[in-house]
């Protein structure tokens, strides 16, 4: 009795405040919004997702060997999940090595583009001037041309007999041959064409830092770099996890970087996937893989929205 007292005390007051403000909106109102986003979720995450699993425990044709997906769940088979699963821990463990190397590769390679992308975002922001929209235009330009015509330039430029060879001979060193399977050129592939999805929301944030807080510091005799480190650092926080996030999540399914710039040598859990994915009667394993994949960027993902959350004052 007494919480429906309460309940009922409580609407009587937001009715009171929205008849003072003149507006009143129903309960449902504002969560209506996010209709659109949930059925467009629904459509084109929720169904695709089901039918991932649906292949990943179904079971192929016989005939044809192509996969069949089971959408009964009660009908799934998990017998082909552990088996792959299997392959990172057990025997040979063949699936380990492209495991690691893509963790490495992708440690490395946002890392590079954390440090490069947060000069340039913060060169950009604070003293670009009226240079600001051109370098934030050609930060944009790459991605009008296919990344995979950019890599295929890359290419060419790698060569044994490519400019960069031209460039390190006339230095007085050896040429090297970067399309043999170095770690170095499939992670600075990876940074080239991560690198813009880091710099522009770095950009964002510190944009959007009250110059009235630096002055602050300032004022009460922080040195530059004290300022930086004890202001202007913190406030960005949520933008180096946004751009970290960004740029490491599409990372870990790449394997056209290590295609073209690569080997089998440094071959990433991309590659795993590519593999199964057009290997006739493998079908089931690529969903399997997807799904081990799923789990994996699921956690700097629920890092993220931790801190981004606890950021905002949420609890």
């Amino acid at each position: 009795m007494a919480s429906d007292l309460e309940t009922t005390t409580r609407r009587g007051g937001a009715r009171a405040r929205a008849a003072r403000s003149g507006v009143w909106y129903p309960r449902w109102y504002w969560p209506s919004f996010t209709a659109p986003g949930l059925v467009w979720l629904g459509l084109f995450f929720v169904l695709p997702f089901f039918v991932v699993l649906s292949v990943a425990f179904g079971t192929v044709d016989p005939l044809f060997r192509t996969p069949l997906p089971v959408y009964q769940p009660w009908y799934w088979d998990f017998a082909t999940f552990g088996e792959t699963l299997s392959k990172f821990f057990v025997g040979d463990r063949i699936y380990l090595s492209p495991l690691v190397r893509t963790l490495v590769y992708v440690a490395a390679a946002s890392l590079v583009c954390l440090v490069i992308g947060y000069a340039v975002a913060y060169y950009t922001a604070r003293y670009a001037g009226k240079q600001r929209g051109l370098i934030l235009m050609l930060l944009i330009a790459p991605f009008w041309i296919s990344y995979l015509m950019r890599i295929y330039a890359w290419q060419s430029l790698l060569q044994p007999d490519g400019y960069i060879n031209d460039m390190v001979s006339l230095l007085g060193f050896e040429r090297v041959d970067w399309l043999a399977g170095k770690p170095i050129t499939v992670v600075l592939g990876l940074v080239y064409g991560y690198i813009p999805f880091m710099i522009l929301p770095l950009f964002g944030f510190l944009d959007r830092i009250d110059q009235n807080l630096l002055e602050a510091g300032r004022d009460l005799g922080a040195s530059p770099y004290r300022t930086f480190r004890r202001v202007t650092l913190p406030l960005s926080k949520p933008g180096i996890l946004a751009g970290l996030v960004i740029v490491s999540l599409p990372m870990f399914g790449d394997y056209y970087t290590n295609d073209l710039l690569g080997s089998e040598s440094t071959s990433m859990y991309g590659n795993l996937l590519d593999a199964a994915v057009y290997e006739a009667g493998r079908g089931p394993e690529a969903g399997s893989l997807v799904l081990i994949l799923i789990v994996l960027v699921m956690l700097p993902m629920a890092y993220y929205l931790r801190e981004t959350r606890r950021s905002t004052g949420g609890t």
